[in-house]
């Protein structure tokens, strides 16, 4: 052997472990690409995994903030349903007590009217008729200011022969009737009357029917019981 053998030899054993140095390193590479890419793959499955376990809390969160939220509304609703009906009660009461209040006034006053114009049209005195014939019409409806001015000519021919003279004081009033706004109240005087034929004062009590209508100016617009003064004497 000589010693361009012997080189030609070396050469190749060392392209030989060229070759496979080479070939070591390439696989080693490429194992560690793959072990790098399955690294990879491993962390964006954990990362996956995490996300996912993140995310099923906040989905639980946002379910349970809703249902409160829900219940909250609802109990709120509630709340406002149940106040609006004590105040809708409340005011319909106070309606309803404010009525019967305004009611009460009403037939108070009405009673007071009809006591009134009973113990003026009670009092008279023969010498001088004029302010009784007054107080029969005062406060009345111009129709039955008529019909008592005509009754008061009427009975003046009883009057004058007897000498009438009468007193009178409220005894009560108490309301008879209240029906389309208009009032019947029955009013009770007490009358002390003499005359010429009897010169001591005799003591009866007289009844009025009243009839009085609110609506305009709660004038009088019926009487009845006027003839009971001078009817049994």
């Amino acid at each position: 052997m000589n010693a361009t053998d012997t080189t030609a030899e070396t050469t190749l054993a060392d392209a030989d472990d060229s070759d496979t140095t080479t070939s070591d390193g390439t696989a080693a590479d490429d194992r560690a690409a793959e072990g790098k890419r399955g690294g990879d793959e491993k962390s964006d499955d954990r990362d996956s995994d995490l996300a996912q376990k993140d995310l099923a809390p906040r989905e639980g969160r946002r379910i349970s903030l809703s249902v409160r939220s829900l219940l909250l509304g609802i109990v709120i609703i509630g709340l406002v349903a149940a106040v609006a009906v004590m105040t809708w009660l409340y005011l319909g009461e106070h309606r309803k007590v404010d009525a019967q209040a305004q009611q009460a006034r009403d037939n108070k006053h009405a009673e007071q009217v009809a006591l009134d114009y009973a113990v003026r049209a009670a009092i008279m005195d023969y010498k001088d008729l004029g302010p009784w014939k007054r107080a029969l019409v005062d406060g009345t409806t111009p129709e039955l200011s008529k019909k008592l001015s005509d009754a008061a000519n009427a009975m003046e021919q009883i009057l004058l022969p007897l000498q009438w003279s009468s007193a009178a004081k409220p005894v009560a009033a108490k309301v008879k009737s209240h029906d389309n706004g208009v009032y019947v109240v029955d009013s009770f005087v007490s009358v002390m009357t003499k005359t010429v034929q009897a010169k001591d004062s005799l003591q009866s009590t007289a009844t009025y029917s009243v009839t009085i209508d609110p609506a305009n100016g709660w004038k009088i617009s019926d009487v009845g019981g006027i003839g009971q003064v001078v009817g049994d004497r």
